[in-house]
């Protein structure tokens, strides 16, 4: 029986297939020290012992009252006067464009929010908008686009990313 090459060559049909090794010495090292690396980091994980309490995830507060306050959050053809002006959960494509109002009645100091425009589960724009005290409404909008038709949300969030409110709509023939 003949010897296969560590090269990675063709071995001639006589050599059983498992006496051939596929690539280089070096490769072969590589995948080794892997697969060890592997096993060493696997070993390094605690695991809690039987019985032991596991960490629960603290899911985010809402922001205090005190500081910031949301009190309007709607969808709407347009602004007029600072106050939101058709108010609706469907627009069709032809009106062009959408808007997103939101008013925070307490406003404590300077601060952040996103407005967070998302089309079937893709973000498709994220507006940082600031607010100052003691009260602050903010407006973005999208231009529609024939490709923008179907189910759509805006998430309001805070600086710190907590969700305040969620907003859905559908865009429309």
């Amino acid at each position: 029986m003949q010897q296969a090459a560590l090269t990675g060559s063709r071995v001639s049909d006589s050599v059983e297939p498992f006496a051939t090794i596929s690539g280089s010495d070096d490769t072969m090292i590589k995948h080794l020290l892997g697969f060890a690396l592997l096993i060493l980091c696997l070993a390094a994980i605690r695991l809690p012992a039987a019985g032991a309490q596991t960490p629960s995830l603290v899911p985010l507060t809402a922001p205090d009252p005190k500081i910031l306050q949301l009190s309007q959050a709607i969808m709407c053809e347009t602004i007029e006067n600072f106050k939101p002006v058709n108010r609706s959960v469907v627009f069709p494509v032809s009106q062009g464009t959408v808007m997103c109002f939101t008013d925070f009645d307490v406003v404590a100091h300077e601060t952040e929010i996103y407005h967070l425009w998302i089309n079937r589960d893709t973000l498709v724009y994220r507006k940082r908008l600031i607010l100052k005290p003691p009260r602050w409404a903010s407006v973005s909008s999208i231009k529609l686009r024939e490709a923008d038709k179907g189910p759509w949300r805006v998430e309001i969030r805070d600086a710190e990313g907590r969700l305040l409110t969620t907003l859905r709509f559908s865009i429309t023939d």
